[in-house]
C-alpha cells in the first residue's frame, strides 16, 4: 500500500475527535487505509450481511464488542449505529476510538450529523491524485495514459487493465449501488443519463438538455444528479459572483471525479482514441479541477472553487478564492506553449481586478516545459502536483 496525502489529516483528526468519520466512493481505498492507519483497532464491515444484521437488530451489544474502539466499515448500511454511539462517546470522549467508514455521502452524513454532531470528524477520501498515483513502481507516464487510468488504486496495485476494472466498477454501481441511494426503477435510462453527464464534464450544467437527450424530466435529471454527487462520482462546480460590472454566468458547471470513468463511459478505450477524440479539452479541463479539488480535500480545505464566466465569453476554467488573493487557472491540453494560451487567463485577470484581490494567474498544459510570461505561469500536467493549492 503507498502512503495516501489525507493520512496526515485522518491522523491529526483521530488526535482530536472520539470519532473520525471518512466518506468517499467505493474502492478508494478507505479500508485499506484505516486498517493501515489505526491497526491496534478491530475492523467490522457492515456490507457481511450477519454484521450488518447484528448492528442493526441489536446496536448495542454489536457496539459492546468493542469497548476500546473499532473501524466500522460502511456505517450507512445501519444507520442507526451512529445514535447509540453518541452515548458510549459521551461516556468515553477519548480520541480516536471511533473510526467509521461509508462510501454514500448523503445517507452517512445525515445520520453523523444528527447523532455524532461535534464528536465526529468528517473527511473526504477521493478517487487518487497524480501525486499518489506516482508513487506505485508501475503508473503511467503519458497524459493520455493517465487520463485513461483514471485514480482508483486497485487498477494501480493490481497492475489491472482499467478498461475491464472499470467495466466491472460501472456495473457494480449501476446495478447495486443505486438502489440502495435511491429509487431508480429504469436502470437502463439511468445508465444512458450517466454516459450523457460524461459527454458533459467540463460544460455548463443544463439541465433541460440533459433531460430532452435522456427522456426524462428535469426534476428527475436534477434528482440523479443528486445521487451522482452523494456518491462520488460527479460534482457540480459553482459559478464565480462577485459584484463586478461584467454579467457573470450563474449556471454551474459539471465534473466528474475520475477522468477514468469518464473516458470508460464515452467508449474510449486507448491513448490513441482519446488523443483525437473532439472531448479531450474537456476531459483535460476536468482532470486539472478534480486533481486541484483533491489536493485541497486531502489537506482539509474543499470550499473555494469556482469558475468564471461572463456573458462575453470571457472564462476562467477555476479561480481559487484564498483570504486576500485570487489564484486563476485554465486548462490546456496543448503541448506546445504559444502566446494563445495565455490569452484567456490575461482577459479573466484583467476583469478580477475590480475586486481589488492579488491575482495568480496559471496554465496547467499538455507540455512538459514550463514557464512565466507577463506574471502568467505555464505549469506542466507533471508537475501540478508539486505546486501548493490552498
Amino acid at each position: 500500500m503507498i502512503d495516501r496525502d489525507i493520512s496526515n489529516q485522518l491522523r491529526k483528526a483521530a488526535r482530536q475527535f472520539p470519532a473520525v468519520t471518512l466518506t468517499g466512493p467505493r474502492q478508494s481505498g478507505k479500508s485499506t487505509l484505516c486498517q493501515a492507519i489505526f491497526p491496534k483497532l478491530p475492523y467490522s464491515n457492515l456490507e457481511a450481511p450477519d454484521t450488518r444484521a447484528f448492528a442493526t437488530d441489536d446496536p448495542r451489544a454489536f457496539l459492546a464488542q468493542f469497548p476500546k474502539g473499532a473501524i466500522i466499515d460502511e456505517v450507512q448500511r445501519a444507520p442507526e449505529l451512529p445514535s447509540y454511539l453518541q452515548g458510549i462517546i459521551d461516556a468515553d470522549p477519548k480520541p480516536g476510538r471511533w473510526i467509521l467508514t461509508g462510501s454514500q455521502n448523503l445517507a452517512l452524513i445525515e445520520s453523523v450529523s444528527q447523532s455524532l454532531a461535534g464528536r465526529s470528524a468528517v473527511l473526504h477520501l477521493l478517487p487518487m491524485a497524480r501525486s499518489e498515483v506516482v508513487r506505485f513502481t508501475k503508473h503511467p507516464k503519458s497524459l493520455d495514459k493517465t487520463l485513461i487510468a483514471g485514480g482508483y488504486p486497485r487498477i494501480f496495485d493490481k497492475s489491472l487493465d482499467p478498461t475491464d476494472w472499470l467495466r466491472s466498477y460501472i456495473s457494480t454501481y449501476i446495478e447495486r449501488d443505486v438502489r440502495t441511494i435511491s429509487n431508480v426503477g429504469d436502470l437502463t435510462t439511468f445508465q444512458r443519463f450517466v454516459e450523457l453527464c460524461a459527454g458533459r464534464t467540463g460544460q455548463l450544467l443544463n439541465y433541460s438538455s440533459i433531460a430532452s437527450d435522456c427522456g426524462v424530466s428535469q426534476p428527475t435529471v436534477k434528482a440523479w444528479l443528486s445521487v451522482l454527487e452523494a456518491s462520488f462520482i460527479a460534482f457540480r462546480l459553482p459559478a464565480f459572483h462577485a459584484n463586478l460590472r461584467k454579467r457573470l454566468v450563474k449556471m454551474p458547471k459539471l465534473h466528474f471525479y475520475d477522468t477514468g470513468l469518464i473516458c470508460w463511459l464515452l467508449g474510449i478505450r486507448t491513448p490513441e482514441q482519446l488523443h483525437s477524440h473532439p472531448l479531450r479539452g474537456s476531459i483535460f479541463e476536468t482532470w486539472i479541477v478534480s486533481e486541484i479539488f483533491k489536493h485541497r480535500t486531502n489537506t482539509g480545505e474543499s470550499a473555494g472553487l469556482t469558475f468564471y464566466r461572463d456573458r462575453d465569453g470571457v472564462e476562467a476554467d477555476l479561480v481559487i478564492e484564498h483570504a486576500n488573493r485570487l489564484t486563476i487557472v485554465e486548462a490546456k491540453a496543448a503541448q506546445t506553449a504559444s502566446a494563445s494560451l495565455f490569452d484567456g487567463a490575461t482577459r479573466v485577470h484583467d476583469q478580477l481586478t475590480e475586486t481589488g484581490k492579488k491575482i495568480e494567474s496559471v496554465i496547467a498544459f499538455g507540455g512538459n516545459e514550463g514557464q512565466t510570461r507577463s506574471g502568467v505561469s505555464l505549469v506542466p500536467w507533471t508537475l501540478l502536483h508539486d505546486r501548493r493549492w490552498v
